[in-house]
């Protein structure tokens, strides 16, 4: 029996002759020398090096060369490819150098170009302000409470003891959205509230007691808009309410607020005076944050701030009036508290020296700016 015919080869694959590979591979070369960008390297990439590919698909062709016929056309195949994979390589980095460089000098910053271009912007000075003093009691526990701003008449007025005759009841002076003869049951009207007391009767109405918050917020009265009066003003306002607060409770905390908001040694004093909602109720002053009281009949040092009087008012206080409580559903006897509220619009005056109130409402940039963004 004779051997095998080893020298007889049955097949001629023409992709795997020398010069075919050779073609292939210069074909891929040329290819990736003329990509201009890292895209068009990418798809001469996929074209050249992929599994269709001309070198892939005369990879696969192997198999049907005889044995003593695969090693040369492997060898001839896998330098063809180890060339062009090297080549990519190279051309990879060459393009990736170009494109940084191009992107130094095409997203360069001209740091010398002037960097205000775009006016910088400022929150609204009142709303600095009012955020400012709330924050002052929410270190002490309080809580920040909110309500409407068109307001049922009950709560703005009936809950905190204004007879129906008081003058603040009347068109002059207040706001009316909607008269008596509306369609609450209790036959209230509505109106835009005139303070921001409406808050505290809400909060004794839907909280547990004790109670203790701040109610910052709009309010309306119609009075004209001149330097120191305007129609829509904003006011923060206090209450607390549980068993055995007194005076003394209310005195403690209002020199606390002006000793947190304008230097720890301000003081306070209260005179007394007459509101429906407290009783007994005082107007609360502070010592003038500019002269500290010593300009008081000295001719030498007069203060504008005070008018040399020493002290400034700021705002009306007392003792919750059991009639509130009594309306807010609350036992006067058992429970009692102290509530104080001013104007933020006048406390802005005060720490700023802003002459013209009209400045605060009328938009203009150049008021508001110079507060700047604090937060």
């Amino acid at each position: 029996m004779s051997a095998p015919n080893k020298s007889y080869d049955p097949v001629e694959v023409e992709t795997l002759k020398p010069e075919e590979i050779e073609r292939m591979r210069d074909e891929a070369l040329a290819a990736f020398a003329a990509a201009d960008s890292l895209d068009a390297l990418h798809e001469a990439k996929v074209a050249q090096t992929g599994p269709t590919s001309p070198l892939a698909l005369a990879n696969r062709e192997i198999g049907a060369l005889p044995p003593h016929a695969k090693a040369e056309a492997g060898k001839r195949v896998g330098q063809a490819r180890g060339a062009v994979n090297k080549a990519l390589a190279a051309r990879q980095v060459e393009l990736e150098a170009e494109r940084d460089a191009r992107v130094l000098v095409e997203e360069a910053v001209d740091v010398t170009l002037p960097y205000d271009r775009v006016p910088s912007g400022a929150r609204h000075p009142l709303t600095t302000m009012m955020e400012r003093v709330a924050d002052v009691f929410v270190a002490m526990g309080y809580e920040v409470a909110e309500g409407p701003e068109a307001e049922a008449e009950w709560f703005n007025f009936d809950a905190l003891n204004f007879l129906p005759d008081h003058p603040a009841r009347q068109m002059q002076d207040t706001f009316f959205v909607q008269g008596p003869e509306g369609t609450d049951e209790s036959g209230s009207g509505v109106v835009l509230r005139t303070h921001t007391s409406p808050v505290q009767a809400r909060a004794l109405l839907d909280r547990e007691l004790p109670v203790y918050i701040v109610c910052p917020g709009r309010v309306f009265r119609t009075d004209e808009l001149d330097a120191t009066h305007t129609p829509v003003f904003h006011q923060i306002e206090l209450l607390a309410v549980d068993e055995g607060l007194t005076m003394a409770d209310l005195k403690g905390t209002l020199d606390h607020m002006v000793q947190a908001l304008f230097g720890e040694d301000m003081k306070t004093r209260l005179r007394p005076n007459y509101f429906p909602f407290t009783e007994p109720s005082a107007e609360m002053d502070m010592l003038c944050y500019v002269c500290k009281g010593e300009s008081i009949g000295n001719p030498d040092r007069p203060c504008r701030t005070c008018s040399s009087e020493g002290w400034i008012e700021l705002g009306g206080c007392g003792m919750v009036n059991p009639r509130v409580l009594t309306a807010c559903g609350v036992d006067p006897e058992k429970y009692s508290g102290f509530a104080f509220g001013f104007g933020i619009e006048r406390m802005l005056m005060f720490r700023h020296n802003v002459e013209d109130m009209r400045d605060m409402v009328e938009g203009d940039v150049r008021f508001t700016r110079p507060f700047g963004m604090e937060i």
